[in-house]
């Protein structure tokens, strides 16, 4: 019977929460479409565990933009469906419609011409970016909690951020804190777009870095540059489609993706992702090149399912030994996969520390941290010196769980140091 391999979270967390906590690494971080999942909202659009996505996954945009629809753009849609397989979702829907509104020129398919599927597509855009659009809810939340961790500690390093998202929601965390942050444009009346700035390192590393990889609202084309207009605006994104992969070459994308390229051959970089699928082929494929040509990078993707459902994230990091996948169920570390299972804790305090990423009340214990809310508090508690228990009065009588609301954090002094 062969030897089944084993992964002690505790071991790996309290790696990860020193590296934290001390401001010393070069970190950045992917953040993907399940982080804003993760942010949970009531119909006003405030923080409520038991509301809606602040912005939907891809099943619920697919019906979201089916909805919005006209009568006549359905029965086109009703018309396309059955031909593009199994549930297709909005990114197969707007490949298909982009292709024959390229390939069909006046012909008619389903009732529509090229110009009509591209109007079509130009529709269903408009919603996306609208869908997108959601702005930050007032008070605490996962993005401001991540925002507090980055602004907490001196750093000799900037943290970067790369994110495929059109959404403006880490913009608002880092305004709503007063931190600066450059996402390379220039410039006040109509911030320009300057790919020269991008691969220099001469700003404090106080000033966060936000790349949108993938176009962010409120980008459109003046005249040979993109600017940003300070709108919400969605007419300039790479959307979800196969043009996106012909468009990425074109600056600032690939401006852009060279410096998630630059970052990752970087020696001694740590890339954290959260919320990202590893299904988007043109980042993984960076992530996979600059992995094997930098060995001295490790990437850690926590990953809100079960290994058996993170199959991109696990092909990559079977492949790549310095990347590390944290699955809800097991870890694929050093190119070693197996099942989580604590150790014997050292302390009552570390007890406490352990339930800010693993659910002991879960069958057989689950990591929490592929959850981005989960993540972005493990990043906000990482200089925390003493967690409070607190009895729990919504679960069954007597139990308890240590709380996360409450905690000590050290001086500025201890912080910077």
């Amino acid at each position: 019977m062969g030897q089944t391999t084993v992964h002690n979270p505790d071991r790996y967390m309290v790696d990860l929460r020193q590296i934290l906590s001390q401001g010393k690494k070069r970190i950045g971080l992917l953040v993907g479409a399940g982080a804003p999942v993760s942010v949970r909202v009531d119909e006003q659009g405030q923080i409520d565990e038991s509301g809606d996505p602040i912005i939907p996954d891809v099943a619920r945009l697919t019906t979201s933009v089916i909805n919005s629809l006209g009568d006549e753009d359905k029965e086109v849609l009703d018309a396309l469906l059955p031909e593009l397989g199994d549930r297709p979702n909005i990114e197969t829907i707007l490949t298909r419609i982009r292709q024959l509104s390229q390939a069909i020129g006046s012909a008619k398919i389903h009732g529509l011409d090229g110009d009509g599927y591209d109007e079509l597509a130009t529709r269903i855009c408009e919603h996306i970016g609208n869908v997108v659009a959601a702005k930050l809810p007032a008070g605490p939340s996962p993005y401001t909690e991540l925002v507090t961790w980055i602004g907490g500690t001196h750093r000799e390093h900037p943290v970067e951020i790369f994110s495929p998202n059109y959404d403006l929601l880490l913009e608002e965390a880092f305004e709503r804190a007063l931190l600066p942050y450059f996402d390379g444009f220039a410039g006040s009346h109509k911030p320009f777009f300057d790919p020269t700035s991008i691969s220099s390192d001469s700003m404090p590393p106080r000033w966060s870095r936000l790349w949108k990889i993938h176009g962010s609202l409120g980008w459109d084309v003046l005249g040979s540059t993109v600017i940003r207009t300070g709108q919400r605006n969605a007419t300039k994104l790479i959307y979800p489609d196969h043009l996106k992969y012909d468009q990425i070459t074109r600056q600032p994308y690939s401006a852009l993706f060279e410096r998630l390229r630059e970052f990752l051959t970087t020696p001694d970089s740590l890339l954290i992702c959260s919320g990202f699928s590893f299904f988007d082929a043109h980042i993984t494929a960076v992530l996979d090149e600059a992995l094997a040509a930098n060995t001295h990078t490790a990437v850690l993707a926590f990953q809100y399912r079960s290994l058996a459902d993170e199959k991109y994230a696990v092909d990559l990091a079977m492949r790549r030994p310095n990347m590390s996948v944290y699955a809800q169920d097991g870890a694929v570390i050093f190119g070693m996969q197996g099942k989580w299972q604590p150790g014997q804790p050292p302390s009552d305090e570390w007890m406490r520390i352990r339930s800010t990423f693993w659910d002991a009340s879960a069958h057989g214990g689950s990591f929490i941290l592929g959850d981005f809310a989960k993540l972005a508090r493990f990043f906000a508690l990482s200089q925390a010196t003493e967690f409070r228990n607190r009895t729990n009065e919504t679960e069954g009588s007597g139990s308890e769980k240590a709380s996360v609301d409450e905690a000590e954090k050290p001086g500025d002094d201890d912080a910077k140091s």
